[in-house]
C-alpha cells in the first residue's frame, strides 16, 4: 500500500485523461486506478461532476439584450466625459485612433531609447570606473579606499573641534 501512495503523486491529470477518453489512457494508469482506493474515489468524484455538468442548461438571454447593449454603447459614446483625463481616455477608447496608437507606441519607444542612452551616458561621466588592463581594477579599488580614508579623516577632524557655543 505504501508504494501506491508514491505513485499517486501525478495522477490528477491522468485521471482526467482516463475520464475523458478511457481508451487513450495508458494501461499503467488503469491498473493503478484499479488497485488504488483513493484514486478510485477521485475518479468517481470526477465522473459525478461531469454528470452534473451534463445536466446543466445555460439560461436563455433576453431577446432584447443586443438591442439594449447597442443603445447603451451609443449613449456612452455620445456622453460628454467629466474631466480632461476622462475625455482623453474616451478619445483613445472610443475614438478613431487608428493613427494615434502607432504614433504613441513609437514615441514611447523613442523616449525609452533616449532615456536609456542618457542613463548610459551619465552613469560614468567622470571616468571613475576601472580602465582596461589587469591592474586597473586594483588601482581603482585602492583609489576608492584612499578617498574613503580621506573622508573619514575629515569627519574625525570635524568631531574633534570644540564647539564655539559652549
Amino acid at each position: 500500500m505504501e508504494t501506491l501512495k508514491n505513485n499517486c503523486t501525478g495522477m490528477e491529470s491522468k485521471l482526467a485523461d482516463l475520464l475523458l477518453d478511457p481508451g487513450a489512457a495508458p494501461a499503467k494508469v488503469r491498473v493503478h486506478v484499479e488497485q488504488c482506493e483513493s484514486c478510485q474515489q477521485e475518479l468517481a468524484a470526477l465522473q459525478a461532476t461531469m454528470a452534473l455538468l451534463d445536466t446543466w442548461e445555460s439560461p436563455e438571454p433576453s431577446p432584447y439584450f443586443l438591442t439594449k447593449l447597442d443603445a447603451r454603447m451609443r449613449e456612452e459614446r455620445q456622453a460628454e466625459p467629466a474631466g480632461w483625463f476622462a475625455r482623453l481616455r474616451a478619445r483613445f477608447v472610443y475614438g478613431p485612433s487608428i493613427h494615434v496608437r502607432p504614433l504613441a507606441a513609437m514615441s514611447m519607444a523613442v523616449m525609452l531609447l533616449v532615456g536609456g542612452g542618457a542613463y548610459l551616458g551619465i552613469s560614468d561621466v567622470y571616468g571613475t570606473g576601472p580602465k582596461t588592463g589587469p591592474d586597473a581594477y586594483v588601482v581603482h579599488d585602492l583609489q576608492t579606499l584612499d578617498n574613503n580614508a580621506q573622508l573619514l579623516d575629515q569627519m574625525e577632524a570635524m568631531s574633534n573641534t570644540p564647539d564655539s557655543g559652549d
